[in-house]
């Protein structure tokens, strides 16, 4: 993690193969997932039982098998936002917010036509500062936060609602 004194925070890289067929974006890590340097690393996130349970992988395997998993069946991890400025870890808090370079990524990525959103200030960031960017037309969907900040939906529906969505991929 890059940090300089006047708290711009940087996202990590894309994990990816060239064969993706879908690309699930977060808006920015957490502190959490910052400090260790790992997407969805905050204990109380939902995200990693959610992939687990839809691509029969454990939880708590190593974090390089899990992104394994995704890779092998053909889900892309990324994040909307490239640098921004957020005092904690809550997308509320977000601002002077720089985005990735989606542009080139679709372009090496060209089998992806679906756009999955982890919860709504994922997609709103998207679709606000990529209007200018040459980007082919993709299906987006947007699905709750797996954050432990979205607690008001339980597990359970999360889940269905993200195992649907993907299946229709």
């Amino acid at each position: 993690m890059k940090k300089t004194d006047d708290k711009k925070i940087f996202s990590f890289p894309p994990s990816s193969s060239p064969d993706a067929l879908l690309l699930i974006l977060g808006s920015m890590p957490g502190g959490e997932s910052l400090r260790k340097q790992q997407y969805y690393a905050h204990p109380q996130n939902k995200f990693w039982d959610i992939m687990g349970r839809i691509f029969d992988f454990p939880k708590n395997i190593p974090y390089e098998e899990k992104l394994n998993a995704l890779r092998k069946n053909k889900v892309a991890l990324w994040d909307v936002v490239h640098s921004c400025h957020r005092e904690g870890s809550m997308d509320s808090d977000i601002h002077n917010v720089e985005v990735n370079d989606f542009e080139n990524f679709l372009k090496k990525h060209r089998y992806i036509g679906k756009v999955f959103f982890n919860g709504q200030t994922a997609h709103r960031l998207f679709i606000k500062h990529t209007a200018e960017m040459k980007i082919p037309e993709l299906e987006l969907c947007v699905l709750p936060s797996s954050s432990p900040a979205n607690a008001s939906l339980p597990f359970e529906r999360k889940y269905l609602i993200w195992k649907n969505a993907l299946a229709e991929r």
